[in-house]
C-alpha cells in the first residue's frame, strides 16, 4: 500500500506535500541501515497455473510466503494503468505546487523602490514624503537606507520640498552608484540606449524621479512598488508596467479599494514586515490584447479568394503553400439541408487581410461598445478561430479574474478569484434574453470583430484608458499575458479576496434571522386565581361578595391564547 498512487493522493488531501510523504517513507527505514542497501531493483512477479501471482525473489531472498491474489484481476498491457498513475500524480503535483507558492514568502535583496502616488490629490503629498524619507532612512545591508523613486513632477514641489530634504539631511544625496543589472533584467533590456540623467551608470543620491518612459524601458530598476492611493493608481501602475512587473504593495487612500489591502497607518510595521520577514505574492492574471487593422487592397490585387460550395456550404480557400484548395468552416448540418439550407450555386466569399497596430497588457478589462453610435452594437466572437456567436447589444466586456469585480459585475457578470485562470465573457444590455455570461479556459484565443455589415464602428477601451475606434473589418486578439502582476498579500492570497469583496460590497451582509425562542414572563402584580372545578369559567369568589369582574375575566382567556401558538411549526 505504500506505494499505492491512491495511497500518496489520500496523504496529499491531509494536507501534506509529496515531498514531505517522500521523506516520511524514508524515514521508516531503519536508522542503523545505511539507505544505498535499501536501493533494490524492482520487484518483479510471475503467474502460476492456478492463477496465483509470486513475487520473483532477489539473489539472497528466500521465499516465505506465497501473496494469494486470485481474487484480483491483472491487465496484460500495464501501459494504460501506468499512464493513468503518471497523469494522476501530475494533476496533484501541480494543485500542490500552487498551494505551496501560494504560502510561500519571498525575500530578496530590496534596494530599490519605486513610490506611484495618486494623481490630483494633493493630500497624499505630504505622506509620500515621509514615506520616501522613512525608506531612506533605514538602514539596509549597505549601511545605507534604500533608494526611493517618486513622480519626476514632485521635483518642483511646495508641498514635497526637495530642497528642504536636502537641506535637513545631506547624507541622503551622497552619490549612489545606480544598478546596471537585476536578475529579472534581461540582456535586450540592458542593452537599451540612453541619453539622459536615466542613465543606469549615473550616479546619484538615494531620493530620485521616475517617468513613464523609464518605467517602460528599464522595469529592472526598481525591486519593489508603493502605491499610495486606491484601485485608480493600481491600474496606472500596471500601464507603466507594459512587460514585467515589480512586486506591488498597495495602501488604500482611495475610494474604494478592491486591491488595496493595507492601511497606511501602520505603513512602519508594514514595510518592516515586507523587507525583513519576506512578502507573499498573488500573481493576478493580465491579457495582451493586440489590435488588427483591416488592410485594404486596391482594384482587388493580393486578396485570397474564398468560395462557398453549393452542396455542402464548406468555404473553402486556396492554400498558396500546399497548391491546393483548404476548407475553412465546415458545412450545412442534415437538418438544415433538409430544410432548404443550400444555396443555388457556389459563391465567391471576399477575403480580407489585417495587420497588428499596437498591443496592451491590461489587469482588469477590455471594453468593447458602441460609443456614440445610436444602433445596436454588431460584434462577431470567435474562440480558436472558431465562431462562437454574434453579440448584438450596447457592447462586450472581457474581463480576468481581478477585473470580474469591475465593469462586467456591473453588467451582470459572477464573482471570481483571482486564482482561478479564466477569461469572463460578460455582454453589455444584449438584444437577448439568452446571452448569458461564461467563463472561458485561459489557454484560448479570443477574438472579437467589427464584421463589414456592421451598421457603425465600435470602440475599444483597455484598463479604462486608449480609447481606440475600431473600424468595419478591425478586430482585437485577447490572449492570456505571459507578464503576470504581482500583488503583496496582507494574509494570504485565498483569503484576501473575500476580505475585499466584504469589505467593500459588503458582501451577503444581512440582520441574522431570529429562532422560534421566546422569551415569557408571568404576571408580576398578582397570581392566578383559583377557578370553580364544577364552573370553570367562573373564579372562586375569596369571601362573600367578591370575584372576579367579567372584563378582568376576558384578558385573562385572551393571555392565554397568547402563549399558543397558531401555527406550531
Amino acid at each position: 500500500p505504500m506505494t499505492s498512487p491512491c495511497f500518496v493522493h489520500s496523504n496529499l488531501d491531509k494536507g501534506a506535500s509529496f515531498t514531505e510523504w517522500l521523506k516520511t517513507s524514508n524515514d521508516l527505514l531503519p536508522a542503523s541501515t545505511p539507505r544505498d542497501l535499501h536501493k533494490t531493483p524492482p520487484r518483479r512477479y510471475r503467474k502460476l497455473d492456478n492463477g496465483q501471482v509470486i513475487p520473483i525473489p532477489h539473489e539472497g531472498d528466500k521465499v516465505e510466503n506465497v501473496l494469494d491474489t486470485s481474487d484480483y484481476d491483472y491487465d496484460d498491457d500495464e501501459s494504460s494503468g501506468s499512464l493513468t498513475k503518471q497523469l494522476a500524480e501530475t494533476a496533484v503535483g501541480v494543485r500542490e505546487m500552487s498551494k505551496q507558492l501560494g504560502r510561500a514568502r519571498i525575500r530578496s535583496n530590496i534596494q530599490n523602490v519605486l513610490i506611484v502616488t495618486k494623481a490630483r490629490d494633493n493630500r497624499l503629498i505630504a505622506l509620500t514624503r515621509a514615506l520616501a524619507l522613512y525608506l531612506m532612512k533605514k538602514p539596509r545591508y549597505n549601511g545605507r537606507g534604500l533608494v526611493v523613486y517618486v513622480d519626476h513632477q514632485l521635483r518642483t514641489s511646495r508641498r514635497f520640498d526637495a530642497a528642504g530634504l536636502e537641506r535637513d539631511h545631506p547624507e541622503l544625496f551622497i552619490p549612489f552608484p545606480r544598478r546596471r543589472s537585476s536578475s529579472s533584467n534581461s540582456v535586450s533590456s540592458m542593452s537599451a540606449p540612453s541619453n539622459s540623467r536615466d542613465d543606469p551608470t549615473h550616479e546619484d543620491g538615494q531620493l530620485r524621479y521616475w517617468s513613464a518612459d523609464m518605467c517602460s524601458r528599464s522595469p529592472h530598476l526598481f525591486d519593489f512598488v508603493i502605491t499610495l492611493g486606491g484601485d485608480g493608481t493600481v491600474l496606472f501602475t500596471s500601464w507603466l508596467f507594459q512587460r514585467i512587473v515589480p512586486p506591488v504593495l498597495s495602501f488604500a487612500l482611495g475610494s474604494l479599494g478592491f486591491l488595496t489591502n493595507f492601511d497606511f497607518a501602520d505603513y512602519q510595521a508594514t514595510l518592516d514586515s515586507a523587507l525583513e520577514s519576506g512578502i507573499r505574492v498573488n500573481l493576478r492574471m493580465r491579457f495582451t490584447c493586440t489590435v488588427y487593422r483591416a488592410v485594404k487592397h486596391e482594384s482587388g490585387r493580393g486578396r485570397r479568394k474564398a468560395v462557398k460550395k453549393a452542396e455542402t456550404g464548406e468555404i473553402m480557400m486556396r492554400n498558396l503553400e500546399k497548391g491546393g484548395w483548404e476548407a475553412l468552416e465546415c458545412g450545412y448540418h442534415a437538418d438544415q439541408i433538409a430544410a432548404g439550407g443550400r444555396c443555388g450555386k457556389d459563391k465567391e466569399i471576399m477575403c480580407f487581410t489585417t495587420r497588428p497596430v499596437e498591443s496592451f497588457e491590461v489587469l482588469n478589462d477590455l471594453v468593447i461598445d458602441r460609443g456614440p453610435s445610436p444602433y445596436v452594437s454588431m460584434l462577431e466572437l470567435f474562440g480558436d478561430e472558431h465562431h462562437m456567436t454574434t453579440v448584438q447589444g450596447d457592447g462586450l466586456t472581457i474581463s480576468t479574474p481581478t477585473g470580474s469585480t469591475a465593469y462586467s459585475l456591473s453588467a451582470g457578470g459572477s464573482l471570481v478569484h483571482p486564482e482561478i485562470p479564466a477569461i469572463l465573457i460578460t455582454p453589455i444590455a444584449p438584444h437577448t434574453l439568452s446571452f448569458r455570461p461564461m467563463l472561458l479556459p485561459d489557454s484560448m484565443e479570443v477574438r472579437v470583430c467589427v464584421p463589414f455589415n456592421s451598421r457603425s464602428t465600435a470602440w475599444a477601451s483597455f484598463d479604462g484608458r486608449g480609447r481606440v475606434e475600431l473600424k468595419q473589418g478591425d478586430h482585437i486578439k485577447v490572449t492570456a499575458s505571459k507578464f503576470p502582476f504581482p500583488t503583496v498579500c496582507a494574509d494570504k492570497q485565498s483569503t484576501d479576496w473575500f476580505h475585499a469583496i466584504s469589505r467593500t460590497l459588503k458582501w451577503n451582509e444581512r440582520e441574522r434571522q431570529k429562532s422560534f425562542v421566546v422569551v415569557e414572563e408571568g404576571p408580576t402584580k398578582e397570581e392566578r386565581k383559583p377557578r370553580d372545578l364544577k364552573n370553570p369559567s367562573r373564579p372562586l369568589a375569596t369571601s362573600v361578595g367578591q370575584g372576579i369582574s367579567d372584563e378582568e375575566d376576558e384578558v385573562s382567556d385572551e393571555e392565554e391564547e397568547e402563549e399558543k401558538f397558531d401555527i406550531d411549526d
